[in-house]
């Protein structure tokens, strides 16, 4: 059973097909989103599926022309135990945003404050930015997805409980793989991020980390435990 905890299934060119077929395969597929509107149209689709998840996001690179959305993410909380993509891109691409960002991200942890939710954080060029405000709002349960911050703030990120998960294009290159060494294998999850990343053979990943798809699966599970997810 591979476990894929970070995949936008939603923007693929046959999204139903995709998520068929891991269904078939008994995968457990995770599902971003990159705005609630995104998650609204998608989610009466995926309710059928026994393995397949959709999660509630506002994507940071789109908070700026969608902060009204905010609105609709709130409504939308208690239809899903998933939450993703959300948090800030201090990147060349968002750092002229950082503000609208920062503002629409404490909206987003305030209203997620309490809840028992599993998230899916994006850091880029933010890790301590997003750490800082996870904290601010006492958040659990949150996984930093595709981390390429430093390696000196790893140890804070587990002090806390939260979890990383690992996709192929982390293996790449020597400052993935240096994440990877400090991350403990009980705290590792696999991701893809089909279709915006490209290298997505997860079996490829476990191979790297010299870890089994029931290693992935029992960190998973055991994050499901603290959300109390009914058969999930």
């Amino acid at each position: 059973m591979i476990i894929d905890t970070h995949c936008h299934f939603d923007m693929m060119p046959n999204p139903e097909s995709f998520i068929r077929q891991r269904e078939q395969a008994g995968d457990i597929v995770i599902g971003m989103t990159n705005l609630p509107s995104h998650f609204s149209m998608g989610i009466p689709h995926v309710k059928t599926y026994k393995h397949i998840r959709l999660a509630l996001g506002l994507h940071p690179l789109l908070a700026t022309e969608n902060r009204r959305e905010i609105t609709q993410f709130k409504n939308y909380i208690t239809q899903t135990s998933y939450i993703g993509e959300i948090g800030l891109d201090f990147s060349k691409e968002g750092k002229l945003q950082k503000k609208i960002q920062v503002d629409v991200f404490r909206e987003l942890l305030r209203s997620l404050k309490g809840t028992k939710k599993i998230i899916s954080v994006h850091s880029r060029k933010a890790e301590r930015e997003v750490l800082n405000l996870l904290c601010e709002f006492e958040i659990e349960n949150v996984i930093f997805h595709w981390y390429i911050g430093p390696t000196d703030l790893i140890p804070d990120i587990l002090s806390k409980g939260y979890y990383f998960s690992i996709n192929e294009a982390m293996m790449g290159s020597s400052n993935g793989q240096s994440i990877i060494k400090k991350i403990p294998k009980n705290r590792i999850l696999t991701e893809t991020d089909a279709p915006y990343n490209k290298r997505v053979d997860i079996k490829s990943v476990l191979a790297y980390m010299q870890m089994t798809e029931q290693d992935v699966r029992n960190n998973f599970m055991n994050l499901v435990a603290k959300v109390r997810c009914v058969s999930q």
